[in-house]
């Protein structure tokens, strides 16, 4: 009974006391308006670009004809947009940047024939709420205009008359001081600037009745600059340059012409065009918009019909019925759903196929001259020279102004009249298409680096060029090497030395910071110890004789090199492409220039460098002087082992015990039996030299003609020695 007893008292215990749930209900609370504005403007304006797009599009919408865009920090710190539009009513000022109040729409049924870019009337306003906003406008009729200031949508006080040209200017500074997340997120502002830059191109390309610029604070010239009223092709090639326009097939794309649903016109790129990343440029109904269902169907296009799945460039303008359109499925008016989507897909797909296919029936090819030493193939010249398509005679140059030789024709060079292997001119004649090919492919593969000191440095170069040089290194004839360091180049009528290991040693450094973070890698096959190269590199810097002073100073300068090296293996990898493993293993090094692989016995030295000359505490010094020391290590610096030819000659000779003064006998090349040669080190150093002449002549030189901005420094430093003018001797000729 006192168990029952107790058991009874227990449930009802249970039954009385209350559940978590019965605790703690949740209290449903009404969001105060501050709150709730503030979260939808981090929806709307979701970086500096989204609020740059929004006004831009409010500045088309007001019918401007120019547009400016000043961006300082990324955006983060101002974001200025003026433009020559209708301006704002002196009425319509203190409601302006209160939430959906807009000009645009005034019921729901109108979303359905909007033509407008924006509708809804929350862009500015969610600007308020993230940023300080200044107005500027002036109408036509008005004699002043008026600015105005908001914050958290309302205007801080009454508009102020003030001095101003036709339109409006918007400015927005400090954007998303209160959302601290927000803004750390956002702290790269080469990045956030590189996306403005590229949605003013977006624009410019598309209306083209309106000129577009784009810069940054302070700065005198403009990203971006557009013309009105050009072409659409004018407007590509002024905004992304001559070879995206040269390199663009026309494309048009529509429904039965009697019902006009569905238009598409635009551009895409040929089989000639080459770019790592798609650039697909898209509008439906002159709005900016992206579609990836699209965009997959155009990269399965070319993946299927172009070699190596290259990525195109695209243009499109998609017209459509405005009822056939869904604006209002994004935030931020990004995306759009359009009616019988697949249909349309299939349609451009298509119509691309076919394009493209024609486009690669037709692809021109270059000719070149056959190499009139190779006995191998024999032509007819008569027969290879194509007759004039215009049955017009060419101008007779005169005697004294003729070039002898030009860069297709292999005949006027100096090393065709000296004696080569069948077989070393067999293998240079396989690789000469692959690396023309390579070197024209990386010709438009430049990505633009996101940190400003890499900006910066470039900026320097382009600066710096000199331009009489840029002439004489893109239209030079590289005629052979006068010695081991000077190249003999003709440029017009004049014969020029030029220095083979500075003019490398300069390209090199220019392609490092071009190709800065985007390096393809050289995979060593036995990864090597730091510490061991840099010791290498130390004992050949080494004059005095070994001992054990000197051993133990070189050992703790590796130690120590080795270990900032090691410190910075991550940055290293990541923006240079040397990959260093967890045991301090040399594993990968970066490629800079394609089809060409550097001295790797100048790898020690590479690794003193990094380890001993860099400057690591400044950011711009630092990237400079790694630089350097790539470029330094790629450079085509003479092979280590003497050259094989002339009195070089005397070091592969054997040691003759019998003679002793014989070794200091003075012999020329024929005089020196083969017998008496080391032919295991002789036919190594005649490899390594002839090899390098070849580089230099089908790697080096063409690179230069397509990548080297020389520097003004060139001009003086003895890089190029004019040594003689064909036309000054032919008239010193004519008198004799």
């Amino acid at each position: 009974m006192e168990l029952e007893a107790q058991a009874s008292d227990r449930m009802d215990t249970e039954e009385c006391t209350p559940t978590p749930l019965q605790r703690e209900l949740p209290i449903i609370r009404r969001l105060d308006e501050a709150v709730v504005n503030r979260i939808a403007a981090g929806e709307v304006i979701q970086r500096p670009v989204s609020a740059v797009k929004e006004l831009v599009e409010n500045s088309i919408d007001a019918g401007s004809t120019s547009i400016t865009v000043v961006v300082k920090d990324g955006g983060l710190k101002l974001i200025q947009v003026s433009d020559d539009g209708h301006g704002i009513r002196y009425e319509d000022l203190p409601i302006l940047c209160e939430r959906h109040t807009t000009s645009k729409l005034s019921k729901y049924e109108d979303l359905q024939s909007i033509k407008s870019m924006g509708f809804r009337g929350e862009a500015l306003a969610s600007m308020t709420y993230v940023g300080h906003v200044t107005v500027t406008t002036i109408t036509k009729d008005q004699l002043h205009g008026y600015r105005a200031t908001y914050k958290d949508g309302v205007m801080g006080c009454e508009p102020k008359a003030c001095a101003a040209v036709k339109g409006t200017q918007i400015m927005i500074e400090n954007l998303f001081y209160n959302m601290a997340a927000r803004k750390k997120t956002l702290q790269n502002s080469a990045d956030d600037y590189s996306k403005i830059v590229d949605l003013i191109c977006r624009f410019a390309i598309h209306h083209t009745s309106v000129s577009f610029s784009c810069r940054k604070h302070g700065a005198a010239r403009a990203d971006v600059q557009s013309v009105s009223k050009s072409s659409r092709l004018d407007a590509i090639r002024s905004v992304y340059g001559v070879s995206v326009a040269q390199n663009l097939l026309k494309i048009e794309v529509s429904d039965d012409p009697s019902s006009s649903s569905f238009k598409m016109d635009g551009f895409i790129s040929n089989s000639n065009y080459i770019a790592k990343k798609i650039a697909m440029v898209l509008f439906i109904n002159d709005r900016l918009v992206e579609c990836g269902a699209l965009k997959r169907a155009i990269e399965i296009v070319y993946a299927a019909t172009l070699p190596k799945a290259s990525k195109p460039f695209i243009y499109m303008s998609i017209k459509l019925p405005p009822e056939h359109v869904d604006v209002n499925v994004h935030p931020t008016k990004r995306e759009v759903t359009l009616l019988n989507q697949e249909i349309i897909i299939e349609k451009i797909q298509s119509a691309m196929e076919s394009k493209l296919r024609n486009s690669n029936e037709s692809r021109t090819f270059r000719e070149q001259k056959v190499d009139p030493l190779d006995n191998s193939v024999s032509t007819s010249k008569a027969a290879s020279t194509p007759p004039s398509s215009f049955g017009t005679k060419p101008q007779k140059v005169p005697v004294h102004k003729m070039v002898r030789t030009d860069s297709q024709d292999p005949a006027g060079r100096l090393d065709a009249y000296m004696q080569s292997t069948q077989s070393s001119q067999m293998q240079r004649n396989s690789c000469l298409a692959s690396m023309r090919s390579s070197i024209k492919e990386r010709r438009n593969s430049r990505e633009t680096a996101d940190l400003t000191s890499i900006q910066e440095l470039v900026r320097e170069i382009d600066s710096s060029c000199h331009t009489e040089l840029l002439d004489l290194v893109g239209h030079c004839t590289y005629l052979g090497m006068a010695d081991d360091v000077f190249a003999l180049l003709q440029h017009n009528t004049h014969l020029y030395l030029a220095n083979v290991v500075n003019l490398s040693k300069e390209l090199m450094y220019q392609q490092v910071l071009r190709r800065f973070a985007h390096f393809s890698a050289i995979q060593l096959s036995v990864p090597a110890p730091l510490w061991e190269l840099i010791m290498l590199a130390l004992k050949e810097d080494e004059l005095e004789p070994e001992g054990g002073e000197q051993e133990n100073l070189r050992e703790k300068i590796a130690e120590m090199n080795t270990k900032v090296i090691k410190q910075k293996t991550e940055m290293l990898e990541e923006y240079f492409g040397i990959h260093i493993d967890q045991d301090g293993n040399l594993s990968r090094l970066p490629i800079v220039l394609d089809q060409y692989t550097p001295d790797m016995d100048r790898v020690p030295e590479l690794l003193l460098c990094l380890g001993n000359d860099v400057n690591w505490d400044d950011e711009k010094a630092c990237f400079q002087t790694i630089a350097g020391a790539i470029a330094n290590f790629y450079a085509f610096h003479p092979p280590l082992l003497p050259n094989p030819s002339g009195e070089s000659l005397q070091f592969y000779k054997r040691a003759s015990s019998g003679d002793p003064e014989e070794g200091s006998t003075s012999h020329s090349a024929d005089d020196i039996p083969e017998e008496q040669l080391e032919q295991d080190l002789f036919s190594e150093a005649e490899r390594a030299w002839s090899q390098r002449e070849w580089s230099i002549q089908h790697v080096l030189f063409p690179s230069m003609r397509l990548f080297l901005k020389p520097p003004t420094s060139m001009a003086t430093d003895g890089t190029f020695v004019k040594v003689a003018s064909l036309e000054k001797l032919y008239k010193i000729f004519e008198r004799c």
